[in-house]
């Protein structure tokens, strides 16, 4: 029986301890042959070709062994090895083996040899037979006195050297392996090659007794042994075919146990959205790293099965938690920090042949003992779990998470780095810093495999641009990853709502949130007021926000205008019926469209609008999804709408639309500030419209009341947009003007004054009123560092303006003048000159 063993098909690729074995029975085998070859004497020429060509010959009549993951390979040519050694000797054997060997590497093979492969079976075979040799020349046996030698005293030295070729030969092949596969060699042996003892003691004394009959009945017997031995072959086939046949099934059976736990760890991974192959790449680069490392294959294969399944214990945390995007709570924290503990206790049920379950449990373990949940410390931690740790923590921080951002590659190998002795073990690190550039090559090379696959499809995670709702096709990993994603993107979009107040923050939080499950390249909120049928539009973002914002529809216009009469949600509409209605351009980007109503306790208030650049790109998912998030966004819009109306109401004059003195403070204080700051001037302007009490006693409030709006529109019309015009009480007005020095505010004075003495309006039929006013400007930092002192100034001016121009009003009739009397131009006495503005309304 020879041996071939398999192995790397370069010598320098086998483990240091194989390399060196396998040369040093290669240099054994050599020393061997060159000390015996002289010693060969062929002086039985013809039995010495038989017995070559019938060796090599049964040599090729190989089956492999299916107990080995080696490929390793025996043949019955043993038998004539064994006739050789008993009638030419060891020397000649030896050259007979060596012939079997090259045969049995060479011939009847699918692939090549290696070299060394085909060299170190050569030499095992010299060694064994030159062993075999020995022994059965030091109990008493040799070739010339064979034929004359009792039965009795034969058996001896041919069971002698039986022992010794079936040690030799198969012990040298299972060094081999098992220094190859990291196997220990006993168990290499014991599994692989004691079961073939029996067939070694047959064989020889099969060789013995065909070895009598050559002897005694001459050479031509010699190869009518070829016919057992190819019943033997075919025996062997038959056998090695069965158990083949039986390791194949356990195999099946194995690997459909793996690949349902595999289903099992990649479902409950796809319920983490924010993993991207995360098991598959933390399995790949664990298995290799610890082949790396040295561990046995029964180690390795627990560290593959451990990288499946080490987070299998989330099932017991929240979803919530998992997916937190801020910090976590001490109590949550704990939660966390059962998973390990729920993971092992459910895998130590499942009997593996290698360890798994200690792995679980000590993958968040950290080097210097403050991990958990033992708080295990150094090389108290599984080789394995430390591996794990290594894997996954390199994982988690280049993967996009709630809670934080992707590191780069080099980022992340910093802080590997960073934590080497702290909490990763610092003598993998660096094994694993190295050999990351391969692995990602391998984890991106398996990851486009498995996109083209559909059933075993990569989970993404990146919506933004795709949306939730998963194309034809998409794997059932895909769709539970997807839903736990909408699960989640709906709870983000309930948290959002309600923590802003204004329209426009709140639409910009939720448009961002919707990006993620309903896609749009343009979105659109228009509202509807109470007491009308327009719409105008009062949030955009994306594709043409600029031309829709503010943009006003008809009753029944556009798409928004349908769906506000039908309170219907239009799917892949064409969006250029919107601009069009506006009176816009149609953009050519935008293709499809999803609108929906949005209500308040059964009242419209409004339309949420989706546009995209790709035709017909909504479907029924889409529409559920946006009409689900619409039910919580009605309440939250028209609560955003209160709030900004409530607070336009609290700033702002409801008379003229100025701004009112609340909103003044505010102003004048940030602009006081800023002016101090940079060391720059303010001007502060009060106005008051002379002789207005007497227009209200003459004409009534509402001509007084149109006599204000006029003068606040006239006021506006002068100042610059970061100026400001405020109605502070009654008839007095208060201008604000930023880095304005004196002689600029006394030219705004006049310049004001000037525009409210041109202001003329019909107080009845056929008459007319002119308004004046007196006006007075204090500037910072000459009259005053506080609003109060510059309000007190301003408005002392404003009264000595008031004085010296006798402010009166002007009728354009001169009857109307008398009719109105002299005292109405005497009404207004000349107030202290400390006073400040009448607050009075």
């Amino acid at each position: 029986m020879g041996n071939v063993p398999a192995g790397s098909h370069r010598v320098n690729q086998l483990p240091v301890a194989a390399r060196v074995y396998v040369v040093s029975v290669i240099i054994i085998g050599v020393v061997l042959f060159v000390v015996c070859a002289p010693r060969v004497d062929f002086h039985e020429p013809v039995l010495f070709l038989v017995l070559l060509l019938l060796s090599s010959a049964t040599a090729a009549l190989k089956v492999h062994l299916p107990l080995t993951s080696s490929g390793s390979t025996m043949s019955v040519s043993y038998a004539v090895d064994f006739a050789s050694l008993l009638l030419l000797g060891p020397h000649e054997t030896m050259l007979v083996a060596a012939g079997s060997a090259f045969s049995q590497c060479s011939l009847n093979n699918k692939e090549r040899n290696a070299v060394h492969r085909t060299l170190f079976s050569i030499a095992s075979l010299v060694i064994t037979v030159q062993g075999a040799g020995l022994a059965f020349h030091l109990l008493g046996g040799t070739a010339a006195s064979m034929p004359s030698m009792a039965t009795r005293e034969l058996a001896r030295p041919l069971v002698a050297a039986a022992t010794v070729y079936f040690l030799l030969n198969t012990g040298l092949v299972a060094t081999a392996i098992g220094l190859s596969t990291g196997e220990p060699i006993a168990t290499t042996w014991h599994n692989n090659f004691l079961w073939s003892a029996p067939s070694y003691f047959v064989g020889a004394g099969t060789a013995a007794l065909a070895a009598w009959f050559v002897v005694h009945a001459g050479y031509w017997v010699a190869p009518l042994t070829f016919a057992p031995l190819y019943l033997t072959y075919r025996t062997y086939k038959v056998y090695m075919g069965r158990i083949e046949d039986e390791q194949r099934h356990v195999q099946q059976t194995s690997d459909l146990h793996l690949a349902t736990i595999e289903a099992l760890a990649r479902a409950i991974d796809a319920k983490d959205q924010t993993t991207q192959m995360h098991i598959r790449r933390v399995q790949l680069y664990a298995a290799d790293l610890a082949k790396a490392a040295g561990l046995s294959e029964p180690e390795i294969q627990g560290v593959k099965t451990a990288a499946l399944l080490h987070d299998i214990g989330k099932l017991a945390v929240p979803e919530h938690i998992l997916s937190k995007p801020g910090p976590l709570t001490q109590e949550e924290f704990q939660k966390i920090r059962i998973h390990p503990q729920v993971g092992a206790e459910i895998i130590a049920a499942v009997p593996f042949p290698y360890p798994v379950a200690p792995l679980i449990l000590s993958h968040h373990e950290r080097w210097d003992g403050k991990g958990y949940p033992q708080g295990l410390a150094g090389e108290q931690i599984p080789a394995g779990a430390r591996i794990l740790t290594i894997v996954d923590y390199f994982d988690a921080v280049t993967t996009e998470r709630p809670y934080h951002k992707a590191l780069t590659i080099d980022s992340a190998i910093g802080l590997l780095r960073h934590e080497s002795g702290r909490a990763l073990d610092p003598v993998l690190v660096p094994l694993f810093v190295d050999m990351l550039p391969s692995l990602i090559a391998e984890a991106d090379r398996l990851e486009r495999q498995q996109s083209s696959r559909p059933l075993v499809e990569t989970i993404r995670t990146g919506t933004t641009a795709t949306g939730l709702v998963p194309p034809t096709g998409t794997s059932a990993f895909e769709n539970i990853a997807l839903a736990h994603r909408e699960i989640y993107a709906l709870y983000e979009i309930a948290q959002s709502m309600g923590t802003s107040l204004g329209v426009a923050d709140t639409m910009a939080l939720i448009s961002s949130k919707i990006s993620k499950i309903v896609p749009w390249t343009g979105c659109a909120l228009f509202l509807q007021p109470a007491d009308s049928e327009t719409l105008k539009c009062r949030f955009a973002a994306g594709s043409d926000a600029p031309r829709l914002l503010n943009a006003t529809l008809e009753g029944g216009a556009g798409l928004s205008g349908w769906v506000a009469r039908n309170r219907r949600t239009l799917i892949n509409a064409d969006p250029r019926i919107t601009f069009e209605a506006i009176g816009l351009v149609p953009p050519v980007d935008l293709r499809s469209a999803l609108v929906c109503p949005l209500s308040f306790n059964d009242a419209f208030i409004g339309c949420l609008a989706l546009y995209h650049s790709e035709p017909n790109r909504y479907n029924e998912d889409h529409r559920r999804l946006l009409e689900r998030i619409a039910e919580q966004a009605g309440a939250v819009i028209h609560n955003s709408i209160v709030f900004e109306q409530t607070q336009e109401d609290s700033l702002t004059d409801p008379l003229t639309g100025l701004p009112n003195r609340r909103s003044m403070f505010v102003h004048l204080s940030r602009e006081l500030s800023r002016a101090e700051r940079l060391k720059s001037e303010l001007a502060v302007i009060i106005m008051d419209v002379d002789n207005f009490k007497a227009i209200n006693d003459t004409y009534g409030h509402n001509v007084g009341d149109h006599a204000l709006r006029q003068v606040a529109a006239a006021l506006q019309t002068a100042l610059r947009p970061y100026d400001l015009c405020v109605r502070y009480a009654g008839d007095e007005f208060i201008v604000v003007l930023a880095d304005c020095s004196r002689e600029a505010a006394e030219l705004k004075r006049r310049e004001l004054q000037a525009l409210v003495s041109t202001i003329e309006f019909d107080v009845r039929a056929g008459k007319r009123l002119r308004l004046e006013a007196s006006a007075g400007a204090a500037v910072f930092p000459q009259d005053g560092a506080t609003y109060e002192a510059l309000l007190a100034d301003a408005d002392h001016r404003m009264y000595r303006d008031k004085a010296a121009r006798r402010g009166h009003l002007m009728l354009v009739r001169p009857s109307e003048a008398r009719l109105l009397g002299a005292d109405l131009f005497n009404e207004v006495a000349t107030p202290p000159t400390d006073s400040i503005p009448n607050t009075a309304a």
